[in-house]
This record gives structure tokens, sequence and C-alpha cells, in this order.
């Protein structure tokens, strides 16, 4: 599928949220109070223009350096930028000239909103594929984000690659995307709708996987995942018999992560200092660390924790002296045989250690 016929999409086709004709771009109500509160201030032409298919907000982000790709209208980068305050700064990537110009349009309207100047928040217009052509410095970024759009990127590894190289050592890429569960025929991949839909330039989850590491990212860690309905009878039916679903995925750029979840015997006491998670850290869809409890890990977690800007939030136990087989549990199931449900801790039910 070619820029151009997703630019005239989101760029003309789409005027906002409720021309979409699925609820593939669709972001689910469930979110945080304090996420609810900061989006509550963007600007409404902003929020119509919002096409997002999850929550690009991990926590801890003040003072960070963080990067949107495709970042539309600005939804996301606005909210961002009051979560990273005035210190930090959030700068947006996207193809398509009408979206920039609404986020461009309202930029001293949020500088406003959120107390500070509008220093910390920039937008360039270019491609996600290449970043390496934008003015962006290498190495320069703690956290980079996307909500839903790699699916429609044409070469999704140089998206990756790309990424990967405009992180710090030790960042993450935190995103959202629509993933299907068998690889998408071509005649399929090039309907337009669909296309620009976001369903049918989606990856096979398990490519995704390989791409990912391929591009350098070791490991990569499920956090959430909802299946997609679609909702449409007559998309339902030219998409059949494949299925879809949204998931937010966190890539960390660690050079020493190993392909397989190692055990080492070591473990992690969460302190309940990163704001907003006083009880509980959830790292991914299965690492939910109460705090105060001792919690064992793989060698792969332990960095994620200890060599990332997540270090000072914990207390370590053990090093790699020692090896002990593979991490107990350690698997790779497919999202769409997973049950969905995160090991969160219920009152009166701690969660327990466990990897992949």
């Amino acid at each position: 599928m070619k820029h151009e016929s997703v630019q005239n999409y989101y760029g003309e086709v789409l005027q906002g949220s409720a021309d979409l004709q699925t609820n593939a771009c669709c972001t689910p109500d469930d979110m945080p109070d304090h996420v609810k509160k900061i989006l509550s201030k963007i600007h409404d032409e902003v929020l119509t223009r919002y096409y997002g298919c999850g929550l690009i907000a991990p926590l801890d982000l003040e003072g960070m350096s963080i990067l949107d790709l495709g970042c539309g209208a600005g939804r996301d980068v606005y909210a961002l930028s009051a979560m990273v305050g005035e210190k930090g700064r959030v700068v947006g990537v996207d193809m398509t000239a009408e979206q920039l110009d609404v986020a461009r349009a309202h930029q001293d309207f949020h500088a406003q909103a959120f107390g500070y100047a509008a220093s910390n928040v920039e937008f360039h217009h270019g491609y996600i594929e290449k970043l390496d052509e934008l003015d962006l410095e290498p190495g320069s970024f703690d956290i980079i984000v996307s909500n839903c759009v790699i699916n429609l990127a044409t070469d999704k590894e140089a998206v990756l690659r790309g990424a990967h190289r405009l992180l710090k050592e030790g960042g993450e890429m935190y995103f959202s995307d629509v993933y299907a569960d068998r690889r998408v025929p071509q005649a399929m991949a090039e309907d337009e709708v669909l296309y620009g839909e976001c369903l049918s330039g989606a990856l096979y989850w398990n490519d995704f996987l390989s791409v990912s590491r391929k591009a350098g990212f070791g490991d990569p860690r499920r956090v959430t995942h909802r299946p997609l309905t679609i909702e449409n009878p007559v998309l339902e039916e030219r998409v059949a018999p494949l299925k879809f679903l949204s998931a937010t995925y966190r890539l960390f750029k660690l050079s020493a992560l190993e392909t397989a979840c190692e055990d080492y015997g070591q473990a992690v006491i969460y302190k309940g200092t990163i704001p907003h998670a006083p009880h509980l850290f959830e790292l991914d869809d299965h690492h939910a660390i109460e705090t105060g409890k001792v919690f064992p890990v793989c060698g792969n977690t332990w960095m994620m924790l200890k060599d990332t800007r997540f270090a000072q939030h914990f207390d370590f136990i053990g090093d790699f002296s020692t090896h002990y087989g593979i991490f107990d549990g350690c698997g790779g199931e497919s999202p769409f045989e997973a049950s969905g449900a995160t090991n969160s801790a219920t009152p009166g039910e701690a969660p327990s250690g466990g990897c992949c």
C-alpha cells in the first residue's frame, strides 16, 4: 500500500474518529484517572482527530525525552507533554500534513492548559520508515511511543530499526498496534479501506516478534491485548477468516538481553515509589510485582528493571554468577490463545514470580 493512499485516508477521507468504519483504531474507555484528567484538558479538535488503538502512557515519565511515531493531530504528544513536565520533551513525527496542521494550530492552547512553555513539544513532517532523514539525534530518546500506526507503515522493520537507533541504551519502545492471527493475503493487503482501517497492514503476531528481535530488541514483552470485533458486517466478510487484536508491547534497548528467559536465582523488591503505582507495578502481562514482596525474576527481567529508568524504584537480590537453566514457566504462547487477563494482584491474593 502506498503512502499516498494512507495520507489521503487520514488527511481527507477521515474528518474525525466517527468516520472510522471499524473499531480497530479505537482505544478502550478504561484508563487511569490521572490520564483521564490530562485528556480532559486536550483541545476538542485534537481529540476528534484521534485514531489510536491503545494507551501509550507508561509510568515514570517525569523529565523524559519521548518520540511519538505517527503522532497525527497530537493527542498523545500533548498528553505526554503534561506527564514529562517542563524539563522533559515530546517530539511528534507524522507524514500527513493535514494532521500536523491541526497539531501545530493548538500548540499555544496546550502550553497554557498545562502551565508551561510550548518549548517541550515539537512536530516533524516525515515518514516513520525514514527516521534517519529527520533532524533527530541518535541515542537521544528515553522512550519511543506509537499508537496504531506501525501497521500502516510500508516497511515495519525499518521503523523498528530507526527506533532502536534513536533510543538511548536502556530506553524503551512502548507502543500499541494491530496484529493478525496469520499472515495477511496479498489481495487483502491491497484493499485501501481495510488498510486505512488498520487491519490489512497488520503483521502476523509471530512475524512481529521476529522482526523486533532482528531490529535489536531482544525479548519483546506484551503489556496488554484485546480482540478486535470489527463490528462492520461488510468488512468482517472481507477479512474472514483472519482474526485481529490490538496489543501494547514494550521493547527495551538492552544489548545484553538473552534470547530466552534464563534463571540466575535473582529477585527484586518493588519499593512502591513509582507515581500512580503505590501497591503494584506491572512490567508486562505476566510480571505484576507487589510492593515490598520478594519477586523472583529471570535475567532479562532483572536487566529491564536494573538497567533502565526503573532501577531507583527497586532493590535487587543476586547477580549473574550462577546459572540454573531456563526460567521455569517461560514460553511463547500466541496472544490469540492467551486469556488476556494480567496477573494483577487482587485483594488478599499476591502475584507470584514468573517469566514469559
